[in-house]
């Protein structure tokens, strides 16, 4: 009788959460079309002036000429120089932790630089950065790899020393080289850090990069927003911007996927 009311109680609790879910989208979706059709008809009233703030209407012809824009390619240029930043700073941000973890001597050293670092303004660099890398792409990369770098080997660092203490001095006890420690017991007990690193790293390269199209650029969605600001074409500077959020968005929900893929082999491990 009991598993019988608990198995209808916990029915009812996973019907009232998809019934929320549901009406969370809703709402999300109804602000969103109230706020596209509240823009349309304040821009159509002559109310705003939409020469300056656009309005979706035009924003909307300008996604469907995207040939005659080159916004595709635009938007892939951005896309690679995110990834190649993104893998970058990340892969070597952890690679740096595991350094400073392995040697606490080097990492009370570095750690007033690092702080120093991670508070310094990245931008102030750009033209640094263009005379050491030259303009274009590799610039553009070194400025997402430079701001998303610190944060991860800060965030990775840390997640790293406070990994259980108990347990390290466990392995201690029965002889265990730094490397399994390593191995078996830090990064394991650490992979929920290296996930909310990648999904801090997501919006901090596309910054990086957006940063550097703003200072040195050819092509790529940060070039379209400056070109488009330049030439007052508010609805090609609206549309990418649309676009970069997108863009943010789809890149997020793929380490949100990583995350339950790896989850799910951990529980079946």
């Amino acid at each position: 009788m009991n598993n019988v009311l608990i198995s209808k109680e916990r029915k009812e609790y996973i019907r009232k959460n998809k019934r929320q879910k549901r009406l969370v989208t809703l709402v999300q979706i109804l602000i969103l079309v109230i706020f596209l059709g509240v823009w349309e008809l304040l821009a159509d009233a002559k109310i705003i002036d939409s020469f300056i703030t656009s309005q979706p209407s035009r924003i909307l012809e300008t996604f469907m000429n995207l040939g005659s824009n080159d916004l595709l390619k635009h938007i892939g240029v951005t896309v690679y120089e995110t990834i190649v930043g993104f893998l970058l700073g990340t892969i070597l941000g952890i690679i740096i932790a595991i350094i400073l973890w392995w040697s606490d001597f080097l990492a009370k050293v570095l750690d007033p630089y690092l702080v120093v670092l991670n508070s310094l303004p990245k931008v102030a660099l750009g033209p640094v950065i263009i005379i050491w890398v030259g303009a274009g792409t590799p610039a553009i990369i070194v400025m997402a790899v430079a701001i998303s770098l610190v944060v991860t080997i800060l965030e990775n660092l840390n997640g790293f020393m406070r990994t259980d203490k108990d347990l390290i001095k466990m392995a201690k006890t029965f002889q265990a080289t730094k490397w399994q420690i390593l191995t078996k017991i830090v990064i394991p007990a650490n992979i929920s850090t290296f996930i909310n690193s990648l999904k801090v790293n997501i919006g901090l390269s596309l910054v990086g990069v957006i940063s550097g199209e703003f200072l040195v650029s050819k092509a790529g969605l940060g070039y379209l927003i400056v070109y488009g600001g330049q030439v007052f074409k508010l609805d090609l500077v609206m549309a990418s911007v649309i676009i970069l959020g997108v863009v943010a968005g789809l890149m997020y929900l793929a380490v949100l996927l990583l995350e339950k893929f790896i989850l799910k082999t951990k529980k079946f491990k």
